[in-house]
């Protein structure tokens, strides 16, 4: 696992803005339907994954692509929860928040703890990924709700979820709250924050967008993730001493 500096966050947040805008290209521009998408990214996730377990460090270009195509994966199981089976976003968010609570809850009871630092069996990992993935479909669903259901606007919720991650910051830096709890806290909200700052930019500007497309979106934040995955990987700035 990498180690959580700014970078971390940085890709992240630029991770799941691509996981947004990159679902609705594919789904939309491309016209190859949310099944069809499903099915190639979902096929694309798990050759990736296979490598991610292979490798016995961290490698960045494999681990971002895996966090890329999982964000896109949450993203469609959302939307394919809404789209194809008409199930709420309402419905959505709280179902994912429960099970992601059941997997943190599972996983915790198997080996007493939820720190990334303490990934170093394929049992941690597998609980890791899993994770992953629902925070993602969870922060689809809860920003599709707030932006969308809610009629907040796409430059508000994402202006809410920045908030909610600064008090959380805060809260670790001056309050003392766990950084393990801290973390996850943060990587649930980074989701919907990416997700509304993906719509913001994408979506025409008659729906409340800035009408750059999902073409120009996923292709901006997609070079701006590989120039600093290659950065990461000549410094090595965000590998733990035991990676």
């Amino acid at each position: 696992m990498p180690e959580i500096t700014l970078y971390f966050w940085i890709v992240k947040i630029l991770a799941t803005t691509v996981g947004e805008t990159a679902a609705d290209f594919l789904n939309t521009t491309l016209s190859l339907g949310l099944t069809g998408t499903t099915y190639a990214i979902g096929a694309a996730l798990v050759m990736v994954l296979v490598f991610q377990f292979r490798v016995r460090k961290y490698v960045p270009a494999i681990y971002w692509l895996a966090v890329v195509l999982i964000s896109i994966v949450g993203t469609l199981v959302t939307d394919n929860l809404t789209d194809n089976f008409g199930v709420s976003l309402t419905t959505t968010t709280i179902i994912f928040a429960c099970v992601l609570a059941a997997t943190f809850a599972v996983w915790y009871a198997s080996e007493k703890t939820l720190s990334i630092h303490t990934i170093y069996t394929y049992r941690r990992e597998v609980f890791y990924w899993v994770a992953i993935l629902f925070t993602f479909a969870l922060g689809t669903a809860a920003g599709d709700l707030l932006a969308e259901q809610l009629a907040m606007g796409y430059l508000p919720s994402a202006l809410i979820f920045a908030g909610l991650i600064g008090i959380v910051a805060l809260a670790h830096a001056k309050l003392k709250l766990g950084a393990v709890l801290a973390f996850w806290i943060a990587y649930v909200l980074t989701r919907p924050l990416g997700a509304s700052l993906g719509d913001l930019l994408s979506q025409a500007r008659e729906d409340g967008g800035l009408g750059l497309g999902t073409v120009a979106t996923s292709a901006i934040f997609l070079v701006t993730i590989l120039g600093v995955v290659v950065y990461l990987t000549k410094t090595k700035k965000d590998v733990t001493a035991t990676a």
